[in-house]
């Protein structure tokens, strides 16, 4: 009882302070002098994020990973002229999509051209059958989106308009982000809307003009940064990330490249409503929301992966807090780095209202450029990925409206995509079938079947949220029916059908028998093929047993690595006995006390000096003198009463913690190991 009315309290309490917060954060929006007309006899800055892109587009120059593209699909009697003028409209209204940018005394400028003309080229595909033509469209939208932008050159803007049918087309419009964000494609599409509808009846535009223009919110913002009116904000994240968070470790396929390729691939999967629901609720009760949930839960999933702690997760936010920015196009989208603290193995509920706190803490000060806290923050460098992050999560609230032109209906369509800006970015959007997830990841880290399985990672972590919120994090499980399944018994399956009826032995002369002229060994330019090697250890064995090697014999064999050091260890449990290796890089005297506590058995080696090197007290089989011997004896496999439960070697231990020991191993448990390693898993 007593826990339960803690939680309440607690739950209480994280209300309270979030209304706080808000109620704070909305205070300081009030009665704030709204952004002025920047000087036009002065060059235009970048804004902290233009200068970010403009960095890495002169970095990495050529790609078209920043390039952004979307696509509508519309059907009925399309105007294309109305539309044309629309488009122009738009680009009158909007300075950003005349802009291009200079660089003066090493400074990169906007420039701001007066007039641009901007044609949408039509693309008629009609010609084509109708089973060629979306396959062409998906191959025209996907080389629309792979072409690079000069930044020094305008328009940084391109639209094309496919012809499918007479009265069905798709317009593809790409913008490069340094002029655009997400934000920015839902200002065109309603300034389109109403603007086409005007056109079309013959109307001029209804559109009010805009209080200000993005280079006007630039020099602000760098005016901003001058007067100090970010300081209180970059304290907050100064002393957020005064110990830098560890590199997230991931589960990759594959290591960090040095320079990164952006190529890209995406794996969407859908979570019913019901789940969706769930974890709305759940929120809810801690004074959270979807967002903070599905964080605290991403959080949780990377945490388990990666065995850390302190988890940082970029997200980026709209930065539209003032009314004039809201109808503008540009790149004004900000980045805030959610760090949560997973130690203790606490609850999943304690982790969401942790969660929750940093993140409405992270909104307190979100007008901190990401741009200027990495410059002040100075952390490690990488080219291979991104500062502070290495996963982006994004809740998509605003997803492109559908069109409503007159006679002409058009929906959103998404076009191929083939990059990747971060190593992983999870995109969610709540849907009428459920909630939609979107995982971008680095093809040059990821293999898909790994996405795919993180997916489902996912999938189960979440359902085990809702449905067990107070059980500790490592509790909460991740693995599918399937997958655990598979793990404790699947790969745990000892119930196979070996035939463990032969010796070790009897397995190569199988093998001798298939394939004679194969290649069996190779060592620095020599090589035997199976029936050379099976011969030569033939008449090894019969020497050997003519020496009394037998079942349960040990013979002990020190040979350099060569050729005969394979043929003497076949020999040996060819003539029925078992090997005890002895190798001259050891100390003399672990190897004398070897032969001593195996009770001086035969041994075999080159030249009799081994004998008298390691003090050997029993009989000895030398290569270099008994050669004539060994080529008298038969190439045939030679008989012996050895079984499956004979001995088959003897391997001494490293004696690290006292007398060194010797191992015995029998034929039954060696063939079976190597009878498994030989299976494929399944």
């Amino acid at each position: 009882m007593a826990n339960k009315e803690n939680a309440t309290r607690q739950r209480g309490q994280l209300s309270s302070a979030k209304q706080e917060l808000l109620q704070k954060w909305l205070k300081g929006q009030t009665g704030r002098q709204a952004i002025p007309r920047r000087p036009q006899d002065e060059p235009t800055p970048l804004s902290f994020a233009q200068q970010r892109l403009w960095f890495l587009e002169h970095l990495h120059p050529g790609t078209h990973v920043y390039d952004m593209t979307e696509a509508l699909r519309l059907k009925g009697n399309l105007e294309v002229s109305a539309l044309e003028r629309s488009f122009r409209e738009i680009l009158r209204r909007h300075e950003t999509l005349r802009t291009c940018f200079a660089t003066v005394d090493g400074q990169p400028i906007q420039v701001v051209v007066p007039e641009l003309e901007l044609e949408v080229p039509v693309i008629d595909l009609r010609g084509l059958p109708t089973s060629e033509r979306e396959a062409a469209a998906q191959q025209q939208m996907t080389e629309q989106g792979c072409q690079p932008f000069d930044l020094a050159q305008v328009p940084l803007v391109r639209m094309q308009l496919l012809r499918l049918t007479d009265d069905e087309h798709l317009l593809v419009v790409t913008m490069h982000h340094i002029i655009s964000d997400g934000w920015s494609m839902g200002v065109l599409i309603h300034e389109l809307t109403t603007l086409y509808r005007a056109f079309t009846s013959g109307q001029p535009s209804p559109l009010p003009a805009l209080p200000i223009q993005y280079a006007d919110f630039a020099h602000w913002q760098q005016q901003m940064a001058r007067n100090g009116d970010l300081d209180v904000s970059l304290a907050y994240w100064v002393e957020k990330f005064k110990n830098e968070p560890p590199i997230l470790e991931l589960p990759t396929d594959y290591p960090l490249p040095a320079v990164p390729s952006f190529r890209g691939e995406r794996k969407r999967m859908l979570l019913p409503n019901d789940l969706n629901e769930a974890l709305k609720g759940l929120a809810q009760q801690e004074g959270g929301t979807l967002f903070t949930v599905l964080l605290a839960a991403l959080a949780t999933l990377f945490s388990r992966y990666s065995g850390q702690e302190d988890i940082a997760i970029g997200t980026p936010i709209a930065n539209r807090n003032r009314a004039e920015l809201e109808g503008l196009v540009g790149f004004f989208v900000n980045t805030l780095v959610i760090r949560t603290d997973l130690s203790g193995n606490p609850t999943f509920r304690e982790v969401l209202r942790r969660t929750t706190a940093v993140a409405l803490e992270a909104y307190q000060h979100q007008d901190v450029p990401f741009e200027k806290l990495v410059e002040v923050l100075q952390p490690e460098r990488s080219l291979s990925h991104s500062p502070l992050f290495r996963v982006m999560f994004v809740l998509q609230n605003a997803p492109l409206p559908a069109l409503d032109l007159a006679g002409v209906t058009g929906t959103p369509e998404t076009p191929p995509h083939h990059t990747a800006m971060f190593d992983l970015m999870i995109t969610a959007m709540e849907t009428a079938e459920g909630l939609q997830l979107s995982l971008e990841y680095h093809t040059d880290l990821f293999a898909p079947e790994t996405i795919d399985r993180m997916g489902q990672h996912l999938r189960t972590l979440l359902s085990s949220i809702v449905a067990t919120p107070d059980a500790p994090l490592r509790d909460l499980p991740l693995l599918t029916p399937d997958e655990r399944h598979h793990l404790l018994y699947g790969l745990n399956a000892t119930h196979v059908p070996y035939d463990l009826s032969g010796c070790l032995h009897h397995h190569i002369e199988a093998q001798v028998a298939r394939t004679p002229d194969a290649p069996a060994l190779v060592f620095e330019g020599q090589s035997l093929t199976y029936r050379d090697l099976n011969e030569r250890a033939n008449r090894l064995a019969h020497h050997l047993q003519h020496h009394g090697v037998g079942p349960e014999s040990v013979v002990a064999i020190c040979l350099e690595r060569s050729l005969e050091l394979v043929i003497g260890l076949l020999a040996i449990v060819k003539a029925g006995g078992a090997y005890l290796p002895l190798d001259l890089a050891y100390p003399t005297d672990r190897l004398r006390l070897m032969l001593e506590d195996a009770r001086h058995p035969l041994l075999l080696t080159r030249a009799p000096e081994t004998a008298e090197l390691l003090q050997h007290q029993g009989a000895c089989v030398c290569l270099d003198t008994d050669g004539d011997d060994l080529v008298q004896q038969p190439t045939t496999n030679p008989t012996s009463a050895t079984a499956p439960d004979h001995l088959a070697y003897v391997i001494y231990t490293s004696g690290s913690t006292g007398r060194p020991k010797g191992v015995q191993n029998i034929h039954r448990a060696i063939v079976n190991r190597l009878l498994w390693m030989q299976a494929p898993l399944a």
